[in-house]
């Protein structure tokens, strides 16, 4: 039998990784308040938070043994983004582990100082949106990246700025930038070629994966806040969770969450150890949260009323967040695309 048959359609966690995931969402929930994701906003970072997670070994355990890592699989990953996601916070640990797993895959770790990605001392940001157009490009991590992968042609190039680029204002609040490759002080090339492109879809749709997999986190989330209102706000004597106008859309929302959380961890199993068997999956995974998240959290914002859409309400910050990360691949409508020419190629 091959050794992949049962786990093909198999994708329950094991203790190791149950562990895993319960470890992390202890630490988010203790360390990781809204209260620090408010703080945070202006910057779209919170220093002191991101070097409590990278000494949880959450930056070495995304690389391979090899490269000074743990050797943790994308399905490992996929357990971080989710509880990473469910408080939103405000670290952008997806893109540092993207960008380091890609600079890993190209030997590019080897030179001075790399220890300092292995351990997320230096921030290494990722350029995720599809297409190789020159010019300025929006990275999600560029005002406070210490180092930028992006590609250029058929060229993978690391950048660096002595000052690092102004903050570029995005609903999502997320730490973007405009990059300039022209204006970057050191530039160098990693790798060139069909070989090093592959590399960086790689990284993309690994990026692809993680990204849809905190989204399953935060919609799980606005789904909580929406139910403990609903089951505790009465109208005519009865709670409003006993509406079917509430409760069948919060019954779509959580049928949303497995179905997302499915589709990401199968993404992610079929990314690690057969990429050439299911390579549309990442993009779809990808796009159906795109699509969903934000649908799901504007329900939730309605269920609560005006209550839901206070500035200071969790409701809206979650919403915003749905809606805005997905906006660093750039337009949603290349990961779809990118997704139906895999599904139909593989069909041809």
């Amino acid at each position: 039998m091959d050794r992949y048959e049962l786990r093909r359609q198999d994708y329950s966690l094991s203790g190791d990784q149950s562990e895993l995931q319960a470890a992390y969402a202890k630490f988010f929930r203790t360390r990781c308040p809204l209260e620090v994701v408010r703080s945070a906003e202006p910057t779209g970072f919170d220093k002191f938070l991101w070097e409590q997670l990278c000494g949880t070994g959450a930056t070495t355990m995304a690389l391979p043994e090899s490269a000074g890592g743990d050797g943790a699989t994308l399905v490992d990953l996929t357990l971080v983004a989710e509880e990473l996601g469910r408080v939103v916070a405000p670290v952008p640990w997806i893109d540092h582990v993207c960008a380091s797993r890609l600079l890993a895959r190209l030997g590019a770790l080897d030179t001075d100082g790399d220890s300092a990605v292995v351990e997320g001392r230096r921030l290494v940001g990722l350029e995720s949106r599809i297409g190789t157009a020159p010019g300025v490009r929006l990275v999600p991590a560029g005002a406070i990246a210490d180092q930028i992968v992006i590609r250029e042609g058929d060229e993978i190039v690391r950048l660096g700025f002595d000052t690092r680029p102004a903050l570029a204002d995005n609903i999502g609040r997320l730490p973007m930038a405009w990059i300039d490759p022209a204006a970057a002080d050191r530039r160098t090339v990693l790798a060139s070629g069909a070989e090093a492109v592959a590399h960086h879809d790689r990284a993309l749709d690994e990026w692809r994966v993680l990204t849809a997999a905190a989204l399953v986190g935060l919609v799980e989330e606005t789904l909580r806040i929406a139910a403990e209102f609903a089951t505790t706000r009465y109208t005519m004597g009865v709670p409003i969770s006993t509406l079917q106008g509430i409760s069948h859309p919060l019954a779509n929302i959580a049928i949303t969450v497995e179905a997302a959380r499915n589709l990401a961890r199968r993404a992610a199993w079929f990314l690690e150890f057969e990429p050439d068997v299911q390579p549309a999956l990442p993009a779809a995974a990808f796009v159906y949260m795109a699509e969903e998240a934000p649908r799901a959290a504007t329900m939730a914002v309605h269920v609560q009323g005006g209550l839901g859409v206070a500035a200071e309400s969790a409701a809206s910050a979650y919403l915003l967040r749905a809606k805005g990360w997905p906006l660093a691949a750039g337009d949603a409508a290349a990961s779809a695309v990118r997704a139906a020419e895999l599904f139909a190629a593989a069909q041809s």
